[in-house]
């Protein structure tokens, strides 16, 4: 099993979140209430949404991590699973979202607008540099 079928397993565990079909089409997601979490695009690579209030206050500790890609204007992060670890940041970072998710609506919040998955601002740009 893969580390990232391993997080999906572990979190579709998780009471108030469900597996569901993302709204990108591609993969599995994992929702709540509020609406979707995460998006598990492939083996490696999965979407979490988080507010912008949540990106603001743990940018400078996302971005220094080498498993999460931050893209400008997205709602969504991306995290690439390599390691155990990643697993662990991932289940962490999900208690983030669904915190921020709970928390009053921020003004300067968006609509959660299409994981990064349609962007093409995964890491598949990365990978084709190695082949």
């Amino acid at each position: 099993m893969t580390l990232a079928w391993r997080a999906l397993a572990q979190l579709a565990n998780w009471p108030d979140l469900r597996q569901t079909v993302p709204s990108c089409g591609q993969g599995q997601a994992v929702s709540s209430a509020r609406g979707e979490v995460v998006h598990f695009h492939s083996e490696r690579d999965v979407d979490l949404r988080l507010t912008d209030r949540a990106i603001r206050r743990f940018a400078k500790d996302l971005r220094g991590s080498g498993a999460i890609r931050i893209v400008p204007g997205s709602q969504w992060v991306t995290l690439r699973m390599d390691a155990a670890s990643d697993v662990d940041l991932l289940l962490t970072l999900v208690s983030v979202a669904l915190q921020a998710q709970q928390m009053a609506v921020d003004p300067d919040d968006r609509p959660a607008v299409g994981c990064n998955d349609q962007r093409g601002a995964g890491f598949v740009k990365a990978d084709l540099g190695r082949i």
